[in-house]
């Protein structure tokens, strides 16, 4: 049934992205992606909390002269959460945080489950969108709606209940968790580093990450951007020694100005931008100059609380089959796929081009496989080769002999978070460093992959 509370909450949160600039933005997704800043459109912040988001203001800390993600306790969040609950919770549907359990899709009871972007709708969701667009959610028995991002980051409206599930980084949840949050991953899609570290490539002076050296980084503050760029540059032989310039709406046009020498990108979405549009970039990756472990597991966390309810639990194993199943789609018919996303979520004002030439560099890279091992036998098959994934498109490459496991993998993931933890970036409520590094296999589950 058809909510207009719903639907007039969705409207005011698609507004808000776009006044927020975050319809349509094509970059500086490796920046936000771990401390989103606090360059945000200020006026709207009041409507923000009125409808479950927090604004940066609320959800940033600064420690040190660092400015971290910090995943605020505000009551403006507590009453945004429960507002939104009630809108969505009409008519008989599912809540934002699934306290009701069920909905009804063409008068069949459903599993309901509210997912939260972390940026403008890009490859990385594909899945998401090709799976709600092709009925695979709805064969699944499960409701899904898709929600716009709150610019604090879909952690905190994981945290605080106004969704179900996030997009987020194994790094993320380590770092909320920290501070006292109750999060934990339980889908990784990138099974390969996807940031770049990138300058120019005008810049003839930089030709290694030592000549980073006295630069100035483009970015919001991250603390754990920061290590990872100290340590690349050290290992190229520099001292590790910086300047930051806090990133506009748009890093390439922060870089052209001269107003900083690098800073972060997606192989698989701005550097397909770079490629086809310009500008050259000259990037470096940071497995290559030292930095352990894989920084890039970007996938879905929930709270842990929220497992405990035998019905979530069954939502969310549905809600996963039918992803994965998206995404394999999505693989074996780049094309296809990247038309479906383009049409559902047109607001975004997406380039047909570039996600259709993201998705072949995702195929090129097998950035969502893993090739070290056969790990779709331990978290079961999708079908992306049966009559329901379709035909490779014809004309372009397809990943037909891919397939998406959602498998995190935990080998990688701790020297990762052992290296953040000793360069300081993991701080607990208090601001000190926690008694030992986090623990990949307390951040994060595959027990509801198969």
């Amino acid at each position: 049934m058809n909510n207009p509370i719903r639907t007039v909450v969705r409207t005011i949160i698609d507004g808000i992205q776009t006044i927020d600039g975050t319809a349509g933005h094509t970059t500086d997704r490796t920046t936000a992606a771990v401390g989103r800043g606090t360059g945000a459109v200020r006026h709207t912040a009041a409507i923000r909390r009125a409808i479950g988001g927090i604004h940066a203001a609320d959800g940033i800390r600064t420690t040190g002269g660092t400015t971290v993600r910090h995943p605020a306790r505000t009551a403006g969040a507590a009453i945004g959460a429960v507002a939104i609950a009630a809108a969505l919770g009409g008519c008989g549907g599912g809540t934002a945080n699934g306290t009701t359990g069920t909905a009804s899709v063409d008068g069949n009871d459903a599993a309901s489950i509210s997912f939260m972007l972390d940026w403008t709708p890009n490859t990385n969701h594909i899945g998401l969108y090709v799976a709600q667009q092709l009925g695979y959610y709805k064969d699944a028995g499960v409701d899904v709606t898709i929600l716009p991002t709150a610019q604090a980051g879909a952690e905190t409206s994981v945290e605080n209940g106004v969704a179900d599930v996030g997009f987020t980084t194994l790094s993320n949840v380590a770092a909320f968790d920290a501070q006292g949050a109750d999060l934990t991953m339980v889908f990784d899609l990138t099974q390969k580093q996807t940031a770049r570290w990138c300058a120019l490539a005008s810049r003839t002076d930089i030709t290694t990450p030592k000549d980073l050296d006295g630069k100035t980084f483009v970015s919001f503050g991250s603390a754990e951007q920061s290590a990872v760029v100290t340590q690349m540059i050290k290992d190229a032989g520099g001292t590790g020694e910086f300047k930051t310039a806090t990133a506009g709406t748009n890093t390439f046009e922060t870089l052209t100005s001269g107003k900083g020498d690098f800073g972060g990108f997606y192989a698989t979405w701005e550097g397909v931008e770079s490629e086809l549009n310009g500008p050259a970039l000259n990037c470096f990756v940071a497995s290559d100059w030292g930095v352990p472990g894989n920084p890039d597991q970007l996938g879905f966390a929930v709270q842990r609380s929220w497992l405990d309810d035998a019905g979530h639990a069954a939502a969310l194993r549905k809600f996963l089959a039918a992803t994965r199943k998206g995404y394999d789609y999505a693989l074996a018919n780049p094309d296809k796929a990247a038309d479906l996303l383009v049409d559902a979520a047109s607001t975004a004002q997406l380039d047909a081009k570039l996600v259709r030439a993201s998705m072949q560099e995702i195929i090129r890279g097998r950035y969502w496989v893993d090739d070290d091992a056969d790990a779709a036998d331990d978290a079961g098959s999708t079908d992306a080769g049966s009559a329901d994934a379709g035909s490779a498109d014809a004309g372009s490459a397809d990943g037909s002999d891919q397939q998406v496991t959602g498998i995190l993998d935990f080998d990688d993931a701790q020297p990762y978070l052992d290296f953040q933890y000793q360069a300081g970036t993991y701080q607990d409520a208090d601001g000190k460093n926690p008694a030992k590094a986090p623990q990949a296999t307390d951040l994060a589950t595959n027990d509801y992959l198969g």
